[in-house]
């Protein structure tokens, strides 16, 4: 086992053959156990993109694709231990919560999570200068405020709202109890709720 090369789950043109097909997750889950890698290949195609923003959104930054990388290798070697009839999201978002904290104890980073304007998207005619200029100050205003909130606030925000998860998932991807979530959204609300208040008085 020595030397042996791990998967490269997001090179270009693997999982190609499966995704002609449409499959379920469960589907795809069961065939990847099977040692199907294509079938694993076609769960990294489905979940790549939501993978990236979750990483770069709790702060892996340029380290962003090889946090991605590791968790789907590590979610291909855990499949062993998935539940039957659980959410694969939820599960591998975990995982990448989970590598994304261990590159902060690696680096011994601390510093605030950047958070990517683009994400955020409204119904503004974009057309409309005074419009785009009344959405970017309100955007940065709000990601602003999100960065003067404790890490462990500021991650379930992130999760509830930037990725839009629901509570149970939040609660899975960062290892939380649902109460937990809960208080902890309710408090972050009740810090960014008067600055928030002062962005909609300024418009």
């Amino acid at each position: 086992m020595a030397g042996r090369r791990a998967p490269n789950f997001l090179e270009p043109g693997r999982g190609e053959r499966c995704t002609r097909v449409v499959i379920t997750d469960e589907e795809a889950i069961a065939q990847a156990r099977a040692g199907d890698l294509d079938a694993y290949a076609t769960l990294v195609a489905r979940y790549t993109a939501l993978a990236n923003r979750t990483a770069f959104l709790l702060g892996a930054g340029p380290d962003t694709s090889d946090v991605v990388q590791e968790a789907f290798v590590k979610g291909f070697r855990g499949l062993k231990s998935f539940k039957t009839g659980a959410a694969f999201r939820p599960w591998l978002l975990k995982i990448v919560a989970n590598e994304t904290k261990n590159l902060h104890r690696s680096q011994r980073r601390r510093g605030l999570m950047e958070l990517r304007v683009a994400q955020m998207q409204d119904p503004v005619d974009h057309r409309d200068p005074a419009s785009v200029a009344v959405r970017d100050a309100a955007r940065t205003a709000l990601l602003n405020a999100i960065k003067t909130l404790p890490d462990k606030d500021r991650e379930v925000v992130t999760c509830r709202y930037l990725l839009d998860l629901s509570e149970a998932e939040t609660a899975q991807t960062l290892g939380l109890a649902k109460g937990t979530v809960k208080s902890r959204l309710s408090r972050a609300l009740a810090r960014l709720r008067p600055l928030l208040e002062e962005v909609v008085a300024d418009e």
